[in-house]
């Protein structure tokens, strides 16, 4: 195993793993079985220490993959995983999964204004996320408007953007259908792109090639999706460096009709009942 496949260890509770860490070495599997998640949770840890032990320098070209290890998202991902879940109940967990990744994707993310309030008490320094700046939400129709669903409520200041891309079922080739983007997003602008599944990878690429053309760098855009696949993070990885990817769980394998394995079926047909 190469030392150089984690990215970097941050002082944050979840450290990224650049993609090819997690092709060498699989690491956020999980099982139900104790005995191996304890084992799956020391390779992880193991690989942590080494790298600190090694000094390495953050590198700022690569793509970045983050599974919070989160039990609230093990959760609401195997509430999603479970082929009994009824659809109301899968259009909530997928909404409250959403909730939780966008927690996570934001922090450290946002921008914010400092300054001072009367409370009831005394005058105190605060610090609020900036209204000006709104994060542009665009969610991948028409699953991702249930992960989406969240996210006015997470973050204080949105802006959606609806983009809807259908994959033809022989070919796996993406097309747009729908395309609400501004024909310019402002300068600095920050971008959440939001979709439950990336299997193949051509809907995402073609949905950030999109939001590229309109003037946003690599490293303002994060990706938020409920289960994640080798061949989706490679396409991401050789295209867009810096890019982040905030993921519910990573699955080994994607069947010939494009299908992530185990994964968690259609999301779309599983929200919305149709």
């Amino acid at each position: 195993m190469a030392c150089h496949s984690l990215i970097y260890i941050p002082p944050y509770p979840h450290p990224p793993i650049s993609f090819s860490a997690y092709r060498q070495n699989n690491l956020p599997t999980l099982n139900f079985h104790s005995k191996k998640v304890c084992n799956s949770r020391s390779r992880r840890m193991s690989l942590v220490c080494a790298m600190a032990a090694e000094n390495k320098v953050v590198s700022g070209d690569r793509m970045l993959v983050f599974v919070p290890p989160h039990p609230l998202i093990k959760h609401w991902v195997s509430v999603l995983r479970n082929e009994q879940t009824p659809c109301p109940v899968f259009k909530n967990a997928m909404a409250e999964l959403g909730r939780l990744l966008m927690y996570e994707a934001s922090r450290d993310w946002l921008p914010t204004v400092a300054g001072e309030i009367q409370s009831p008490m005394g005058v105190a320094s605060v610090e609020f996320v900036d209204p000006r700046e709104p994060v542009a939400i665009v969610p991948i129709l028409r699953a991702g408007l249930a992960l989406a669903e969240h996210a006015a409520s997470i973050l204080p200041a949105t802006k959606t953007y609806h983009l809807g891309v259908s994959r033809n079922e022989e070919t796996l080739q993406p097309s747009v259908y729908l395309n609400k983007l501004p024909d310019k997003f402002p300068e600095g602008s920050r971008v959440i792109v939001v979709d439950p599944m990336l299997a193949t990878g051509g809907t995402i690429v073609a949905a950030i090639d999109l939001i590229k053309e309109r003037g946003v760098d690599n490293s303002q855009i994060k990706v938020i999706c409920a289960v994640a696949a080798p061949p989706a993070l490679t396409k991401l990885s050789e295209k867009f460096p810096r890019l982040h990817v905030y993921a519910g769980i990573l699955d080994p394998t994607v069947n010939e009709k494009g299908f992530i394995i185990p994964g968690l079926g259609d999301a779309g047909d599983r929200s919305f009942g149709t």
